[in-house]
């Protein structure tokens, strides 16, 4: 598995990754509600994905030249995107990719990482080492509450 820094060709294949994964893996937070769901995934798209590349820090991982997971970050440190593709779950996509945005946010100069986490990641991201700070506001797409974790930074 390679994760490198997302070029806007990606957009198409890392937006599939993305919906992929919500509509198959994200079921503890949407229910199988559609119209949770269709909410989730109404800024899903490939122009969304791309211009979310050339603003933010945007990775991607891939295996055999396929995109296989993808996550982003504000340089603020906040982490925006974290999705694995369904067939490559329990791989350690998303840590190879989170392990890539922390490093990328100790060379932007920030001390903490945080995301709001779905109740489909929480347990992930606790193994990574992010603990609980508050919850959050309603999200916006979902109008689901989401807990927000955080993770102080060590040297690289």
């Amino acid at each position: 598995m390679k994760v490198r820094r997302a070029e806007t060709d990606d957009a198409a294949d890392a937006c599939a990754v993305i919906r992929q994964s919500i509509e198959e893996l994200c079921q503890l937070d949407h229910g199988g509600d559609q119209t949770c769901l269709a909410a989730w995934l109404s800024n899903k798209t490939a122009d969304n994905v791309r211009r979310w590349i050339r603003q933010t820090n945007f990775f991607v991982a891939e295996e055999s030249g396929s995109i296989v997971g993808v996550a982003a970050m504000t340089d603020a440190g906040k982490i925006t995107l974290n999705y694995v593709a369904p067939h490559a779950r329990f791989r350690g996509v998303s840590k190879a990719l989170m392990l890539r945005l922390e490093e990328q946010a100790r060379s932007l100069g920030v001390s903490e990482c945080w995301v709001e986490s779905s109740q489909t990641a929480l347990r992930f991201y606790r193994a990574l080492g992010y603990v609980s700070s508050r919850r959050s506001d309603a999200l916006p797409l979902t109008g689901s509450l989401a807990l927000v974790l955080t993770k102080p930074l060590q040297g690289p």
